[in-house]
């Protein structure tokens, strides 16, 4: 990415921080089993300092700074400074007193090797400015042994479409099996696992709702949205509607998905620790 798409892509990720800041209880109710299946893949528990890589609105860093407790740390980090901002205040509003924020891009990690026990990125592997970096700056952070583990690629009937660069920082950059998971094992993680999570994204909430939801949160929809006339938004929107009926029903959203997990640990000796490499 050039310098110039670099930062509209963050300009859109500002714009959508309000919105996510918005609509933070639902996200976090309709993606509830990701946090828990990645907090199980890392093996986070009591007394750990935990990296939450591109944390956006909060999660997975509120639900893991209750797992690590009062002994234990959270260091939550995102480029976007809206993200930052809205997370940090509702961490004080809930009263969470071991997570710590920092704006910063994943592939420029500003902490000292071996600081963490555990990196971890819950949907946001797959917007990293350069993936590659991104995963050997996780891999140098943590302990020997310490595992790094990733949630990516929410695939659902409703997600945008794929763009024509395979490589484009979007929903389906790692869809391929096997991507993510060579980018690990050549930035020398060992015993690299990759596993499909099929789910179901369930919520109380109407079509309009999730249409609200969904063309509020998403720059790339805005975007699409802006270029159409306003007298077509309706026949789209009522398109949608008609494709989506069957996963509304008596108040309640309930649609099929699938994520990708892809966990790593830290060799002794990786290739992030070698000067030669």
């Amino acid at each position: 990415m050039t310098p110039e798409e670099q930062n509209k892509v963050l300009d859109a990720w500002e714009t959508s921080a309000r919105h996510w800041d918005k609509h933070r209880a639902l996200i976090a109710q309709m993606f509830a089993l990701l946090t828990s299946s990645l907090v199980k893949e890392a093996r986070i528990g009591m007394g750990q300092k935990v990296l939450d890589i591109g944390g956006g609105s909060g999660e997975p860093s509120f639900t893991i700074s209750g797992i690590v407790g009062p002994t234990g740390s959270v260091m939550y980090t995102d480029p976007v400074a809206g993200m930052v901002k809205t997370a940090q205040a509702e961490a004080g509003r809930r009263g969470l007193t071991n997570i710590h924020f920092k704006r910063c891009s994943a592939d420029a990690l500003p902490f000292a090797d071996r600081t963490f026990d555990v990196a971890v990125g819950r949907l946001s592997a797959m917007f990293f400015v350069d993936p590659v970096t991104a995963v050997r700056e996780s891999l140098r952070v943590i302990l020997e042994d310490g595992y790094v583990s990733f949630v990516t690629d929410v695939i659902d009937r409703f997600v945008e479409s794929a763009r024509q660069d395979p490589d484009a920082p979007d929903a389906f950059r790692f869809a391929a099996a096997g991507k993510l998971t060579g980018i690990l094992q050549n930035a020398g993680a060992k015993n690299v696992i990759e596993r499909q999570l099929n789910f179901q994204i369930k919520a109380a909430i109407s079509f309009e709702q999730f249409w609200q939801l969904r063309t509020e949160m998403s720059g790339t929809l805005r975007e699409k949205m802006a270029g159409i006339a306003p007298a077509q938004l309706p026949t789209l929107k009522q398109a949608v509607a008609d494709a989506a009926r069957r996963y509304f029903e008596s108040g309640t959203m309930s649609f099929p998905a699938a994520a990708l997990i892809v966990s790593g640990k830290k060799s002794a000796r990786s290739q992030i620790d070698d000067p030669c490499c």
